[in-house]
């Protein structure tokens, strides 16, 4: 039996004996998020780390008595072996209830439906992509992580809900270093990322991160603090969308005073007309269903035109502030937060991005990202990787990485020229624990001007 069958056999069986041992008044949800991956690690084009990770843990949610408790552990796929460890910390929640107050805010669990999603990909065999990546990259130093395997995301609970989520993708997250005639190093970073191998897109990739390696030999341009037109690529606007999620959407951080969009939601402030983001289960990065089995709408707007349509509502929030809740995900660094986000295209043709950027700066990544102002929606962030000083619309020469302070309101207000209307989608590529879920679908961004700080 395969990962996913055999996962799902597993899934079942401990849902079926632990809903069956429950005792009156009591409530149970069962979370999984399994893996069954390859990892690989590459430096210099060549394979430096490989292994296989396979795991499945279980996030479990009891409610008796006014309470909730909360555990979790990984699964050892021997189904008597977990459905002792699952009672066994059953019983253990049972008494941990007797002590623990009163959740004001508990909701009791709802039956949400029933729900299959199965992504199926064309995988190809671990050896066959490694020896295509080593021999196709030979001498451009490349330095990434290659993960390719299914994943799996379900929710059940006791009185009727049953999810079921999983997909098979691939992703090469890489980096193609050189010295350039400054003697600096510098680097270009490129994704590749889809359900099969597609050996003639992955080549046209490289030859894109290429041709911005050759540039990045030139020697550097020092470029002063102050405003610059920048054209802002579709991953570095995709790190300014994620900074969207750091409470700015949430409804409980605008009533607890740590949204940074206070000023758009009370109406002081908005975005440009040319702005619109919206939360889309339609791109099929991630689970409709959120982490207590709640189904969203398929599509939630959140900006539209420069306006703000809808906060992002968990049902905690609902019941705590007596709102109808959209379905949001409670979970996460900064609670509910965007999960699927797309930003609409505009009308600027990406291959003359560059020619209507004149002169300035092509940034091609940021990090570090941060609020400076929460409450004015002030970010602060380093260019990163490939980005250059573009004259008469060439580049002419790399920069040294600048740091900029800037507000979102001026990003995608005030400042914003105009959107590509070629988007990309842009999966999640973190590992902690295990490999994420999510993404953006995301535009180019052509600015006015842009404030760099140092």
């Amino acid at each position: 039996m395969s990962f996913c069958p055999e996962t799902r056999d597993v899934f079942d069986y401990l849902a079926e004996a632990a809903f069956t041992d429950l005792k009156q008044g009591e409530e149970l949800n069962l979370n999984l998020s399994a893996e069954d991956q390859t990892y690989v690690r590459f430096n210099n084009s060549k394979v430096r780390q490989a292994t296989d990770v396979t795991q499945r843990n279980l996030a479990v949610t009891m409610q008796c008595c006014g309470r909730k408790i909360e555990f979790s552990f990984d699964l050892t796929g021997q189904k008597d072996w977990d459905l002792a460890a699952l009672r066994s910390l059953m019983e253990r929640a049972r008494w941990e209830a007797l002590v623990l107050p009163e959740d004001p805010y508990m909701i009791p669990m709802q039956n949400n439906g029933k729900s299959d999603c199965h992504h199926a990909g064309e995988l190809p065999s671990d050896e066959d992509v490694i020896e295509c990546i080593a021999t196709l990259t030979a001498g451009t130093n490349l330095t990434g992580l290659f993960a390719s395997g299914p994943q799996i995301r379900a929710v059940r609970n006791s009185v009727g809900q049953d999810h079921w989520f999983s997909t098979e993708t691939l992703i090469l997250d890489y980096s193609l270093f050189t010295i350039n005639a400054s003697g600096e190093n510098k680097a270009v970073k490129g994704l590749y990322a889809d359900k099969v191998w597609d050996q003639e897109r992955f080549l046209t990739s490289i030859d894109v991160s290429r041709n911005q390696l050759s540039l990045l030999k030139y020697p550097t341009r020092p470029i002063p603090p102050g405003e610059y037109r920048v054209y802002l690529a579709p991953p570095a606007v995709a790190e300014i969308i994620d900074m969207f999620s750091w409470g700015a959407v949430s409804y409980n951080a605008w009533k607890k005073g740590d949204s940074a969009l206070r000023k758009l939601i009370e109406g002081e402030a908005c975005f440009s007309e040319k702005f619109s983001l919206k939360e889309n289960f339609k791109l099929g990065l991630t689970p409709q269903f959120n982490s207590l089995g709640e189904l969203p709408s398929v599509e939630i707007p959140i900006i539209e035109k420069g306006l703000l349509k809808n906060l992002l509502v968990s049902s905690r929030s609902a019941k705590e502030y007596g709102l109808t809740s959209n379905a949001a995900d409670p979970g996460g660094w900064f609670g509910e937060h965007l999960r699927s986000a797309e930003v609409a295209a505009g009308d600027l043709a990406e291959a003359d991005a560059l020619k209507s950027l004149d002169t300035g700066l092509y940034v091609g990544n940021l990090h570090y990202l941060n609020w400076s102002d929460v409450q004015n929606a002030r970010i602060t962030g380093m260019t990163r990787y490939a980005c250059f000083w573009v004259e008469n619309g060439e580049p002419v020469a790399p920069i040294r990485d600048l740091r900029f302070d800037e507000s979102l309101y001026r990003i995608f207000g005030t400042e914003l020229e105009s959107l590509t209307r070629e988007t990309h989608i842009i999966p999640a590529t973190d590992t902690y624990h295990r490999r994420a879920l999510g993404g953006r679908k995301i535009p180019g961004s052509l600015l006015r001007a842009f404030r760099f700080k140092l």
